[in-house]
């Protein structure tokens, strides 16, 4: 079997929230830009971190690959989850499937792109706290090949989660990944090696993207990749940085699913009397994600009360039905029967129970995979809690001794939150962004659906 073209090495960083503004406060990849090529970059609705980078590596929109958001109802199972880790949920054909069809030696490594689990790369980094039998939650990551897990801990730490995500998400994280994408591309030199980047995800949530909180994290993950785009450099590895979405500000949060259930749409039931989500009861539920909610309607017959329940209520720019998904290439059988869009300033809560005394006892924690919905104010400790930091250091103290902790010190007042995403972009200076380390590479906008094809052109793979 012959190899093929012999493959120019790629160093692809999803810096997650980069936008044209953003550039302003970042000098060293505003000089990639300007010795390089940039343009701006289409985005897909949910424009969210799993759908755009399933988009980006497949070349088709949702209704395609079938990654309707971060998270949906799988209706087989009766749940709605969210941040599910393995690729097996992503149909179509991978970049490197289409690359190795051509090179069949191609070798890929991702760290910390979503879905790498089972994904068919050659190096997998991804978060995977440890679950121990007795409720405790450590970080740590899963690896492959296993013995990397292993170098990287040596030289690098501990995988730290609570810097990743929480009320403690910092620069920690970034500089952890920064630096095990290096120690990978030095030590495995991968033909292709994805890195993401979430660092600018945080502060523009907490604060909006024009607060100088969020330009000095701009600043902060710029130096941060200064040494892997000089490790690139010295390389010869091209380099592409391109962004998910663009973040902008929001003003009010929207309570889908407590409108639902006023209208007696949504079902919960009650257990030491805290009420849960019932969502195969429900008439109509939504499950969250930042400013699209996808509308879980149960019967065909509920579609037009679950309209009139929705019709009202503030923040909801458009309810997207059958041809408005088609529109968007969302209609895929994953999708709620109808999709919210919030109007521009506006995002949607996961909050169901009408009484916080009867919030879920998760509510409160940083708790991803139990909460049928995104929740932002897991990045903030409780504001109107003055013991907070108290209730963290003793759930800490705990945990350090081996014991059993409960860390509920998360908000359940969604006004903190002052940025958002997910609906498409109004102006492109507040949407995503490509550039390219090479002059020629992009020569006007570029689509999510045309990046695949871009970046083998960019290995030397393209197809013409």
């Amino acid at each position: 079997m012959t190899e093929g073209p012999t493959p120019r090495p790629l160093l692809v960083l999803d810096v997650v929230g980069l936008t044209p503004r953003l550039l302003e406060h970042m000098p060293r990849l505003s000089r990639l830009a300007r010795e390089g090529s940039s343009a701006p970059l289409g985005t897909v609705l949910p424009a969210v971190t799993c759908a755009a980078q399933s988009t980006f590596l497949t070349g088709t929109l949702p209704a395609e690959h079938g990654i309707v958001g971060n998270g949906w109802y799988f209706r087989d199972l009766g749940e709605v989850l969210l941040w599910r880790q393995h690729n097996g949920l992503v149909s179509g054909d991978k970049l490197w499937d289409a690359a190795r069809r051509i090179h069949p030696g191609y070798t890929v490594a991702n760290i910390c792109w979503w879905y790498a689990m089972g994904a068919d790369t050659d190096v997998t980094v991804t978060p995977r706290p440890i679950y121990y039998a007795d409720g405790r939650k450590e970080p740590d990551c899963y690896t492959r090949p296993v013995e990397l897990h292993d170098e990287l801990t040596a030289k690098l730490g501990t995988f730290p989660l609570f810097h990743f995500w929480g009320p403690g998400a910092d620069i920690v994280s970034s500089r952890w990944i920064v630096d095990a994408t290096r120690h990978v591309v030095a030590t495995r030199r991968p033909d292709l090696a994805l890195c993401y980047l979430p660092h600018l995800d945080y502060d523009l949530q907490r604060y909006g993207p024009d607060d100088p909180r969020s330009h000095r994290a701009a600043t902060e993950l710029d130096d941060a990749l200064a040494p892997l785009l000089d490790d690139a450099q010295a390389e010869g590895r091209t380099v592409v940085a391109l962004s998910e979405y663009g973040i902008t500000r929001v003003t009010r949060a929207v309570d889908i699913n407590r409108a639902l259930r006023r209208a007696r749409l949504l079902e919960v039931h009650t257990q030491d009397g805290m009420e849960y989500l019932d969502p195969m009861a429900s008439r109509a539920f939504a499950v969250a994600d930042h400013q699209i909610a996808h509308v879980y309607v149960r019967r065909p017959e509920d579609l037009a009360a679950t309209r009139a329940a929705l019709a009202g209520l503030d923040g909801i720019e458009t309810l997207l039905d059958d041809e408005g998904k088609k529109k968007h290439g969302l209609d895929h059988p994953r999708s709620g029967e109808l999709v919210a869009v919030a109007e521009p300033d506006a995002w949607f809560t996961y909050y169901y129970w009408l009484d916080d005394a009867h919030a879920p006892d998760f509510a409160q924690l940083v708790e991803i995979h139990r909460k049928p919905g995104y929740d932002p104010v897991e990045l903030f400790l409780d504001p109107h809690d003055p013991y907070v930091k108290v209730r963290a250091a003793t759930a800490l103290a705990r945990k350090k001794l081996g014991m059993r902790y409960r860390m509920a010190v998360v908000p359940l007042d969604p006004s903190p939150i002052q940025g958002s995403h997910g609906r498409l972009p109004d102006d492109p200076d507040d949407g995503p962004v490509i550039l390219c380390s090479a002059a020629d590479a992009v020569t006007g906008p570029v689509e999510a659906t045309e990046v695949k094809e871009m970046l083998l052109g960019l290995a030397g793979l393209g197809v013409g």
